[in-house]
């Protein structure tokens, strides 16, 4: 998401930061190259034309220009005009009123819109503690209804029994008395979408709106077709006056050209951005965290909600008892990993934090610890219980069966189980279970347990110091002796013997 944006505005502040001080001449080559980096990113033109001479007018101002920092200044204009760009604040549903509230899902065909009426329950059941009803309202796109039924069976929520030969509008009425008997207190509509803006369409979702009064009319895009997605959403904003935004696709939209036209465009907040095809991967849109994103400041509050969402607070407790007796075994490892796959991959997550996004260009093509991950979860698989909860009785015959159980190699599991043990020991000094002298307090971020190696923070991610201290990838090694001393030490014992 933004990753093309991110990248040529990264370039443009390295200039501004080289420069001793500010003048107009090179604020406007600066502003030039800004200006080309959101076009790039299929940014609206007016859009853009307003945004840099928001931007001129501020950087020429006498703050900047007489500031020990002119660079930073502008870095940090640029970061609160972005998030005016963006929609200023986080825009929530409102779903107060009249019961059960309603959620109607209008945009083009292809555009997301049953997904996301599903990945939209799912949250509101998470965070909001409601009980949604599902409404397949779209009878003319085959198989819709069935993929609404599958996905309210998988999330196992109500779902109207909708078939192709009834009226839409008829559905939606009656849809909301029965999620009345079902006890249910908000109720989605998953209306249909032609391939382009049309009037029977128009009038059909209309009379919906009319007979239904919906408190939310959600228009859903996909980001990828970017100023496509903007044009679509002020004509029906036109006719439906739509309340807000769903961008879906964006895990696929380095530009992110739409995100940031809409608004200026429509007057209408991006509500949800859809982050990957499971219906779990929905975020709330913070204008704020993007921008902050985008500039590559990372998204550490993102981050810490993830993993409330994943993570226990008493079993982070007592883990991290276990890390200061240093009784952390590979079974409690096994879980960590298996949380941290929740959360995402590797590299999303590193994208979240300050300064880490950087790791995962430099890195290129090698491969991020994902893929080690799994590795190092076969080797554990391949373990007895009683291996797992006691890593001290693997012995040279126990390895070479692990090894030939997961199918790699016995140096492979040799190295990963050497990592183990020099972790729980770092860890053990980390969180202050060693001597005095050696224990290290990480920091903590508020609320949160104790996650090294990600600036301490995160509960029940346990010990992952960072990405080389992990079980099965490279890891520092202890300096030892070379092989040439240790030949010689040997020579001198044996000239001892002798005499």
């Amino acid at each position: 998401m933004f990753e093309s944006l991110g990248d040529r505005l990264e370039g443009v502040f390295k200039k501004f930061k080289g420069q001793g001080r500010l003048t107009e001449d090179n604020i406007q080559d600066g502003l030039r190259e800004v200006r080309l980096a959101l076009l790039e990113a299929d940014v609206n033109f007016k859009v853009v034309k307003d945004f840099v001479e928001r931007i001129r007018e501020r950087a020429l101002g006498q703050d900047v220009l007489k500031s020990l920092t002119p660079g930073q200044q502008v870095v940090k204009i640029v970061h609160e005009e972005l998030i005016e760009l963006l929609g200023g604040e986080t825009t929530e549903l409102d779903l107060r009123g009249k019961q059960p509230a309603s959620l109607m899902m209008v945009g083009l065909q292809g555009s997301g819109k049953t997904t996301s009426a599903a990945k939209i329950a799912l949250w509101l059941r998470r965070t909001r503690k409601m009980k949604p009803y599902l409404v397949p309202a779209d009878v003319y796109r085959p198989a819709a209804i069935d993929q609404l039924q599958k996905l309210a069976s998988q999330l196992d929520m109500p779902v109207y029994p909708s078939t192709t030969d009834m009226n839409p509008v008829d559905i939606c009425v009656d849809a909301l008395e029965k999620a009345k008997e079902e006890g249910c207190d908000v109720v989605l509509f998953d209306t249909a979408g032609r391939l382009h803006v049309d009037e029977t369409l128009m009038e059909e979702l209309s009379e919906i709106k009319a007979k239904c009064q919906p408190n939310e009319i959600l228009f859903v895009a996909d980001a990828m077709t970017g100023q496509d997605a903007v044009t679509v959403a002020h004509s029906f904003d036109e006719r439906m006056d739509v309340s807000g935004v769903v961008l879906t696709k964006m895990d696929g939209d380095a530009r992110g050209g739409a995100a940031l036209s809409i608004k200026s465009v429509t007057g209408k907040s991006v509500k949800f951005v859809g982050m990957g095809e499971t219906v779990k991967d929905l975020e709330v849109f913070h204008p704020d965290r993007v921008a902050s994103r985008i500039l590559g400041m990372g998204d550490v509050l993102t981050l810490i909600e993830k993993a409330q969402d994943t993570i226990n607070e008493e079993e982070a407790k007592d883990l991290e008892e276990k890390f200061k007796k240093a009784s952390f075994d590979f079974e409690d490892f096994r879980t960590q990993m298996r949380r941290l796959k929740k959360l995402g991959s590797m590299e999303g997550l590193l994208k979240l934090i300050p300064g880490m996004g950087k790791l995962t260009k430099q890195l290129g093509d090698v491969n991020l610890p994902d893929k080690e991950l799994a590795r190092v979860e076969a080797m554990i698989n391949s373990m007895t219980q009683q291996e797992r909860r006691n890593p001290d009785v693997l012995n040279p015959s126990r390895k070479e069966r692990i090894a030939k159980g997961c199918g790699l190699q016995v140096s492979e599991v040799n190295q990963m189980v050497k990592n183990f043990e020099q972790m729980r020991k770092m860890m053990k000094k980390m969180m202050g279970g060693g001597k005095k002298k050696g224990g290290l307090k990480m920091p903590k971020l508020p609320g949160m347990g104790g996650m090294p190696g990600l600036g301490g923070g995160m509960p029940g991610l346990g010990g992952m110091p960072g990405m080389d201290g992990m079980p099965g990838m490279d890891m520092e090694q202890p300096k030892r002796k070379s092989a040439t001393k240790k030949a010689g030490s040997t020579r001198k014992k044996r000239k001892k013997r002798k005499k």
